[in-house]
């Protein structure tokens, strides 16, 4: 019997799929599920390539009452804008739940992770940034530093960006690409530690080994998403940090103790607070997100195969609505 096979293409799924409040809500739902403990999700299976400054992350989950789930193949070789190439690349394989049988292939090329980390971002802003943010910070001048803030401001309408990056050319090329896309002042910051005591909602989206964010920067009323930490190695965040904050909070505490900011903090033996809350547990309401406007508030993002279920199949339904894509029969 011949199976259909949707293939969606890099082109097709970016007029299917945009960074809008939509798409934050779909991957609101996928962390909501997650608190919920009925999620099949496995430990990401993650590869270095140091030869070519690369890595590869696979990812999946499997979400109750989802036709299907995604497998999605993450590479990261970050040596390639040097190439004229994109650091980021892959794709997502959507199964039927029901037959494990491949529904579609999307060649997104890293597209639909973009979208969904950094709508992860404003999950978290929405449910852990202060109600009034004047001013956002962002250190990372790549593709995540322009959508982080794009996502947070969907859910935070704030009127100034400031940007830091180790090149404060790419750092300026970063702020003028922001004030084009969303219409505000955005400018490149020379010193991270001002860009942290001006901004109360800073997003750091580095591939950094060494902290680029200080405990000492800390202010009342700063929200930090760290999003960049997704390898062992990785380390964006001042440990001490994590201790000093009022709140902080893991996408996935399993992850985020092998993976993430809270990694570093467990190795220095500064981590005595046991099991941090979870980002779904804050968004289903079973445990409480920021209790002031002054708190201090981390969170750590490594990015769940949850996310990507539930982005390849809001994809999918919305590239099948639009006619889009093409079948193959096997």
């Amino acid at each position: 019997m011949a199976d259909d096979i949707t293939i969606l293409t890099e082109a097709e799924l970016r007029r299917a799929v945009r960074l809008d409040l939509e798409a934050v809500a779909v991957v609101e739902q996928a962390f909501a599920a997650l608190a919920s403990g009925k999620v099949v999700m496995p430990p990401i299976l993650s590869m270095a390539i140091p030869a070519a400054n690369g890595e590869v992350d696979v990812k999946t989950a499997y979400i109750p009452g989802f036709d299907g789930f995604a497998i999605k193949v993450s590479p990261g070789f970050f040596d390639n804008p040097k190439l004229g190439l994109p650091s980021l690349n892959g794709l997502m394989i959507l199964f039927s739940a029901k037959t494990g049988l491949v529904d579609a292939l999307l060649l997104d090329n890293g597209y639909l992770t973009d979208v969904r980390t950094a709508a992860a971002g404003a999950v978290a802003a929405k449910h852990l940034a202060p109600a009034d943010v004047a001013t956002a910070g962002v250190i990372g001048a790549g593709v995540q530093a322009r959508l982080q803030i794009e996502a947070a401001r969907l859910v935070r309408p704030f009127g100034r960006v400031l940007v830091w990056a180790r090149d404060g050319a790419k750092a300026a090329a970063c702020a003028s690409d922001i004030t084009a896309t969303l219409g505000i002042e955005a400018r490149a910051e020379s010193d991270p530690a001002r860009l942290v005591a001006e901004s109360q909602l800073v997003v750091t989206t580095t591939p950094a080994e060494e902290p680029v964010l200080k405990a000492d920067w800390l202010h009342p009323g700063l929200h930090v998403t760290a999003m960049g930490s997704d390898q062992a190695g990785k380390n964006e965040i001042d440990p001490r940090a994590l201790v000093e904050a009022g709140l902080y909070v893991a996408d996935r505490v399993s992850q985020c103790e092998k993976l993430g900011e809270l990694r570093s903090a467990i190795a220095m033996g500064l981590w005595k607070g046991g099991t941090p809350p979870e980002l779904g547990e804050i968004v289903s309401g079973s445990k409480p997100g920021r209790v002031s406007e002054d708190q201090v508030t981390i969170c750590d993002l490594t990015g769940t195969g949850a996310q990507d279920t539930a982005i390849a199949t809001f994809a999918m339904a919305a590239a099948r609505q639009a006619g889009a894509g093409s079948v193959i029969s096997t």
